[in-house]
């Protein structure tokens, strides 16, 4: 982790996700006192401890100017936390962003495509990420498969970022934190 000063420290209820019912994950938003001293307002990696127990996330914009982080069973199990229950966490900027998953129509689109193959092994991850969420962002397949078709020719003429893409969610309302079940 980094150093000390560049420790955000803070609490946060766990609540979990009403769609789908079935789900077995939790998240927490961070109050807007931790959010404002990330360095953006959309995705961003942090390192840190939840009960003092250490993870790697991508915390997800809230549209609202502040950030939500998605807390996998395994993570609030081995924090000992429950649904309902409020966590410390203490997080901080990660140093080098990771590489996201790719999705495997994305995969086969750029391996079909060797100029924007290229492209996209230029650029940085948080570029790569950006992409990602711009074409997966799509409500209707068929919007996906259109937005997807538009990045491989951008790539390919080689645009390096998705162009008009709101990464907060606070002017489009494009993201935003899973609504809390009862």
């Amino acid at each position: 982790m980094t150093k000390t000063a560049d420790k955000i420290r803070f609490k946060a209820n766990l609540s979990r996700p009403a769609s789908p019912k079935s789900a077995t994950w939790t998240f927490l938003v961070l109050p807007a006192s931790a959010s404002t001293k990330l360095p953006t307002r959309s995705m961003t990696s942090v390192e840190g401890t939840l009960n003092g127990h250490p993870f790697q996330a991508t915390l997800e914009p809230d549209g609202q100017a502040s950030h939500w982080l998605k807390v996998p069973r395994a993570l609030r199990e081995a924090a000992g936390a429950a649904v309902g229950d409020s966590v410390t966490l203490t997080i901080a900027p990660v140093g080098q962003e990771p590489e996201p998953k790719v999705p495997a129509d994305l995969r086969q689109a750029l391996a079909a495509d060797p100029a924007a193959g290229a492209t996209w092994a230029d650029i940085t991850p948080r570029a790569r990420r950006d992409w990602i969420a711009w074409i997966t962002s799509g409500k209707q397949a068929q919007t996906r498969g259109k937005r997807l078709a538009v990045a491989i020719d951008k790539l390919a003429s080689g645009q390096r970022r998705a162009c008009c893409f709101d990464r907060s969610g606070i002017y489009g309302k494009g993201f935003g934190a899973p609504q809390a079940a009862a």
